[in-house]
């Protein structure tokens, strides 16, 4: 149980480091404001497939923003629910809003980057943001974006996400607490400079990360990397983008979207298991070694303190003691940072063993060559 804890407390050092770093260096979006002389064309492209719960909400927010000169595209992806229907009823309350029927996808493409690689063709802005549909703006999101694109090739922003049922409050800020914990913002933006110049741009490139729910692009920065073209066959197309982003001398910036994003991304514990199983390992870059790796270290640090609090000698309970403290500390500050519901961090290893099922499942999928389906279709 020593081995245990000695292996918890290293890892711990780390996340500690990181999780202070991006407090301070996870930023929000600025306000800021334009005169009418000042203002770049910004086209907000939302691609949408079956989306009737969702898309009236994220297309009335889009047009409705403080920001003068903008324009809203939405790509209705061969929808077979209502979303045609809502989408002209729409546009004929608002002339901003452009609908584009979606081709049928080649075979080569994957659904998403191929309906923004369409909407980026239709799009004049010289400012390409691409939103998800179960995505709401704030009437600062553009204005602010135009900001932060004045010093950036390319931004994303991390939306501030709504929680209802149980399983989202459970499993949801899991995904932000491993982002806060594990992956330094800055690097992120730049490449870390304690790495030898002669290496830091390709290990540099392994700190990419974007949310493909909001990733907004200058034009010519898009154009640059050959747009959604470069990740068509691509299941976590944005962290994919950020890569070709930096590979290419470019620069993308990450940022929460507190008073500017929202995003309920799933409504059922269905929706969130399929949701996830798709790129989960994906994400991991199908490296086995490192998955199975990473999910020994969850349950090491996440899982064994809580064994060794109830059957531990008393001084190896004092130090799993410390270590879920901590735990608990990082949730409920990113909780109040996000309005989440303080309680289910004390839910925490349901949520770890839960992701270690979803784990087994996704390598059960890699290995007998069983596919997601997601939107109706195969991922």
């Amino acid at each position: 149980m020593d081995i245990l804890l000695i292996v918890a407390a290293s890892y711990f050092i780390y996340t500690i480091t990181v999780f202070v770093r991006n407090l301070f260096e996870f930023r929000s979006l600025k306000e800021c404001s334009y005169g009418s002389d000042k203002q770049p064309l910004v086209s907000i492209c939302i691609p949408a497939r079956n989306e009737e719960l969702v898309i009236e909400r994220c297309v009335s927010s889009a047009l409705d923003q403080n920001y003068n000169n903008f324009e809203v595209l939405v790509l209705d992806d061969n929808s077979t629910d209502k979303t045609p229907y809502i989408l002209d009823k729409l546009k004929a309350d608002n002339s901003t809003l452009r609908t584009i029927k979606g081709k049928l996808k080649p075979d080569n493409w994957l659904g998403k980057p191929w309906a923004c690689q369409q909407l980026s063709k239709q799009a004049r802005g010289e400012i390409l943001v691409f939103i998800d549909a179960d995505v709401w703006l704030e009437n600062t999101a553009v204005s602010r974006s135009v900001n932060a694109l004045n010093d950036s090739d390319a931004i994303t922003v991390w939306p501030k996400q709504e929680l209802k049922t149980f399983w989202e409050k459970l499993i949801i800020p899991m995904i932000y607490y491993g982002l806060y914990s594990l992956l330094p913002a800055k690097y992120v933006e730049e490449n870390p400079k304690w790495l030898p110049k002669t290496i830091r741009k390709k290990v540099g490139v392994q700190f990419a990360a974007a949310c493909g729910q909001f990733i907004g692009f200058n034009r010519k920065a898009y154009e640059k990397i050959g747009g959604h073209s470069s990740v068509k066959n691509q299941i976590v197309e944005d962290v994919e983008l950020a890569k070709v982003i930096k590979r290419n001398g470019l620069n993308i910036t990450m940022y929460d979207g507190l008073k500017t994003v929202n995003c309920r991304m799933y409504r059922s514990h269905h929706e969130i298991f399929e949701g996830l199983r798709k790129n989960f390992f994906v994400g991991f870059g199908k490296n086995t070694v490192l998955f199975l790796f990473m999910s020994v270290m969850q349950f090491i640090v996440y899982i064994a303190p809580v064994y060794i609090l109830l059957m531990g000698e008393p001084d190896q309970r004092f130090y799993a003691a410390i270590i879920l403290g901590v735990i608990f500390i990082q949730r409920w500050l990113l909780d109040i940072k996000f309005n989440w519901n303080p309680l289910m961090s004390l839910l925490q290893p349901l949520t770890i063993l839960w992701f270690e099922v979803l784990g087994i499942r996704c390598l059960w999928d890699h290995y007998t060559g069983k596919k997601a389906r997601w939107k109706g279709r195969e991922v």
